[in-house]
């Protein structure tokens, strides 16, 4: 089965994110910045049926499902998948076993997935992000997110914050600019992953600003949040779970958001564009893939458990809780939007003069 539906488009497009968490000041559940379409929590269970009723489908496993992480422990798409896995008893009668599969930027995760049987008992995480939205534009890969995986539902979408040590001189991204022009002197900056969602946003960043900025990936996010705090590096990047806990704490402060509209969990953040930086990340993309060709009435029962999991309240807790945005998309609708970002973040790595085909 192939559901995914290549769309093309010109400029960048616009990830909005809805999360409601007390962080930088916010406390109110608002779903205004959801992207156009999107379910909502109370539309998503409107639509379910009783909650924790069984899912009627013509397919249902019948042992263990295999969930497929594509990074390392600890990160914003494990802490999705330890947030299903919470609830996952509630909706289906088999365990699910979550294992971890890092490396190549999370190709071999979904390498493992796409190569896996298309039986219905090994699906995969995190279906979106860079491996998929980036990877294919980088350098020539055996790996095609396309052609090897299809999608089931989006389940969230993770922005890209800009910060800094509570200590900075720094309050704005203007001057951030303002200070390498002035004192002919690259900012240093921490981020996760070479060509990665956040490494790719600061790569953006300087294209656009004309700041000379010295990006320095780390291993993992952990990693690139530890030696920002520091002091080794002025500014920093991650996924709200990956910095809102030290923004919490009065660690870190927040300079900007890389998505067009203001993030609820901290309103009084403004964007790059409010700042005069025409530019607008996509964002991390955390839909839920299986292999190629599996049949439809898998993909269909999955679909459906993932709207009565999207509508859990203990998940929705769960994902505020961390900072991570409940965007539920079905099947088709993700295809759609899914096509829409890869070919948005071709543009942005072909402007950034990255791709493999321009060399």
């Amino acid at each position: 089965m192939k559901k995914c539906i290549h769309l093309f488009v010109s400029g960048v497009l616009i990830v909005a994110m809805a999360l409601c968490l007390t962080a930088c000041g916010g406390t109110e559940t608002s779903t205004e910045s959801l992207p156009a379409g999107t379910d909502t929590p109370a539309e998503v269970a409107e639509g379910s049926g009783t909650e924790n009723e069984p899912v009627e489908a013509a397919w249902r496993p019948e042992e263990p499902v295999n969930m497929i992480v594509p990074y390392s422990a600890g990160g914003s798409t494990d802490l999705l998948a330890r947030a299903v896995e919470a609830v996952w008893p509630k909706y289906c009668d088999q365990p699910i076993v979550i294992g971890n599969y890092p490396g190549g930027g999370g190709v071999t995760g979904a390498m493992m997935v796409a190569s896996a049987a298309p039986d219905g008992y090994t699906i995969g995480i995190g279906y979106g992000s860079g491996p998929d939205m980036s990877m294919p534009f980088l350098q020539e890969v055996d790996y095609d997110p396309f052609e090897m995986l299809d999608p089931v539902c989006l389940l969230s979408v993770h922005t890209v914050m800009i910060v800094v040590r509570s200590d900075s001189e720094f309050d704005s991204m203007s001057e951030v600019v303002e200070w390498s022009q002035e004192n002919n002197t690259p900012i240093t900056a921490s981020v996760s992953g070479i060509n990665g969602t956040i490494d790719l946003a600061f790569k953006a960043f300087a294209y656009y600003t004309g700041a000379d900025i010295n990006i320095v990936p780390h291993d993992s996010s952990s990693g690139a949040i530890t030696d920002l705090l520091s002091g080794a590096y002025m500014i920093g990047g991650g996924h709200p779970s990956d910095v809102l806990p030290y923004v919490q704490s009065g660690q870190l402060k927040c300079l900007a958001v890389a998505t067009d509209e203001r993030d609820s969990a901290m309103p009084d953040v403004p964007t790059l564009r409010e700042q005069g930086i025409d530019f607008t990340s996509f964002g991390s993309i955390k839909g839920i893939m299986v292999p190629e060709d599996t049949p439809e009435e898998i993909v269909d029962y999955y679909e459906q458990l993932f709207v009565e999991i999207a509508a859990d309240e203990e998940f929705i807790d769960s994902m505020l809780s961390m900072g991570q945005p409940v965007m539920y998309m079905g099947t088709e609708e993700f295809a759609e939007y899914f096509a829409e970002a890869s070919e948005g973040n071709r543009k942005v790595i072909e402007d950034l003069g990255l791709a493999y085909y321009q060399q």
